[in-house]
């Protein structure tokens, strides 16, 4: 073994000297011989990031449906018992489409029990956590993620509709970055005309509403119950022209 080791090493000296001495090499330097542990490092499979896209790394459970430069919209949706991996959301508003008991393990390892009833809407701050469906039914919700706030082309502003209309809309959350409004119309009912920033329309119900816009046009809007939509800002006035009532959280942006 030392004479093969002194005479590799000659060998090395002696091919170093000659590329010193050529001002330009006319091949590459020999590749360097991986180690067994380089050589087996691209088979193995990388560990999962705390911070991976959940879409990315469960598409199982997490779809996008919409995405654009101020929000995403995800539907998630676990059957019973069924559990995800360690992943990332940013601030985000979660609509709740069916009941709902999930157990959510933090990275520190701690787990708590979390309950929410079909049709509650709740900002939820950015985050990782591993999420498991610990009850014995589907569940299902709408997750607006929210991105920083940039320059919009949508009107300056308008009237507030739960100032000028609170029978039909109601704040229950507002901070820096969203306000959740909750509309409900009884059939036949009609607001005034009033103003929305950009927003993203999770409806609870089925829709069908009648729109008339500051110059007076009209359309019919439909939905179905679990959609999910985003609605650039602007003023209008909404009639409910269905025989049933309707329910809708309106995530407004900031």
């Amino acid at each position: 073994m030392p004479g093969k080791f002194t005479s590799m090493v000659a060998m090395i000296a002696v091919t170093a000297l000659i590329s010193c001495g050529k001002s330009e090499p006319e091949t590459a330097a020999p590749e360097t011989v991986p180690t067994p542990e380089t050589a087996s490092a691209p088979e193995t499979a990388p560990a999962p990031d705390g911070n991976a896209d959940p879409t990315v790394v469960d598409p199982g459970h997490y779809t996008t449906e919409f995405e654009n430069e101020r929000v995403r919209i995800i539907r998630i949706a676990y059957g019973p018992g069924e559990e995800s991996v360690m992943h990332y959301h940013a601030d985000s508003v979660g609509v709740f489409l069916t009941d709902h008991l999930v157990q959510m393990t933090m990275p520190e390892g701690e787990p708590q029990e979390i309950s929410a009833k079909a049709g509650e809407a709740i900002f939820l701050p950015g985050g990782q956590h591993l999420p498991k469906n610990i009850s014995d039914a589907r569940w299902e919700l709408i997750l607006v993620e929210l991105k920083p706030s940039g320059s919009t082309a949508t009107e300056a502003g308008g009237t507030d509709p739960t100032i000028v209309d609170a029978e039909h809309y109601r704040t229950e959350f507002e901070n820096e970055k969203t306000r959740i409004v909750r509309i409900a119309y009884g059939p036949g009912e009609e607001s005034v005309m009033h103003y929305h920033a950009d927003s993203v329309g999770v409806f609870l119900t089925d829709h069908l509403v009648q729109m008339t816009m500051p110059e007076g046009e009209s359309q019919e809007i439909s939905a179905k119950a679990g959609e999910a939509i985003f609605l650039p800002g602007g003023q209008h006035l909404p009639k409910n022209i269905s025989d049933a009532s309707w329910e809708l959280i309106l995530v407004e942006l900031k």
